[in-house]
């Protein structure tokens, strides 16, 4: 019993041990991309991006699903007050399943590609130890091409979207280098222009006596 009891304590105290303290966590907060850990970064962009998805599916599949009934019911409308209820129950049972239907759809492509990116901008990160708008920029381009392939555009199509993924890239993966810039991540690029123009902060005035 005492043997148990000690190699329980000695389990909770490895435990604890083990645990990340405080200045760790607000180090991997200061370094991470806009201050949240890639463990729970990416998931939250997936369950974000599939919540757009869906709620854009399903603008989209409902509108065409009530467009869709409408002209193949066109030559039997109803005539009497009854079938006009029957004709609107059926169309709006129509309307929330094509609704449903296209954007449970939608919000899977929209997770999937977002996770893609998201994970090939972490891959990019880890291998070449920066973390930066370049990164961004090369998962962007990279979903692009793999989007183009996948739907089988054409050149010139496949080309406008890769200059899209490319400004969405600069843009996002600049903004992220000035936000992290602003609270104290180290950005390569930020880092030696600082070095190179001998730039060392804001100092502060020392008060007299």
């Amino acid at each position: 019993m005492a043997s148990q009891m000690a190699s329980a304590a000695s389990a909770r105290s490895e435990d604890e041990d083990s645990r990340p303290t405080q200045e760790q966590m607000d180090e991997l907060h200061r370094t991470s991309r806009l201050s949240i850990p890639a463990p729970l970064r990416l998931p939250m962009a997936s369950g974000m991006a599939f919540l757009v998805g869906l709620g854009l599916g399903t603008t989209k599949g409902s509108n065409m699903a009530g467009l869709r009934f409408r002209a193949e019911h066109a030559h039997k409308l109803p005539t009497t007050t009854t079938g006009w209820f029957l004709y609107h129950k059926s169309k709006n049972y129509h309307v929330a399943y094509g609704g449903l239907r296209e954007g449970l759809r939608m919000g899977t492509k929209v997770c999937f590609w977002t996770t893609t990116m998201f994970s090939i901008e972490h891959m990019f990160d880890i291998s070449r130890g920066q973390k930066d708008f370049l990164n961004t920029v090369l998962a962007c381009v990279t979903v692009a091409g793999g989007f183009s392939v996948w739907n089988r555009f054409s050149l010139p199509m496949a080309a406008r979207t890769t200059k899209t993924a490319l400004v969405v890239g600069l843009v996002y993966g600049g903004l992220q280098d000035l936000a992290g810039a602003a609270r104290g991540r180290p950005i390569g690029y930020i880092e030696y222009v600082k070095r190179r123009f001998g730039y060392k902060g804001l100092e502060v005035p020392e008060r007299a006596p």
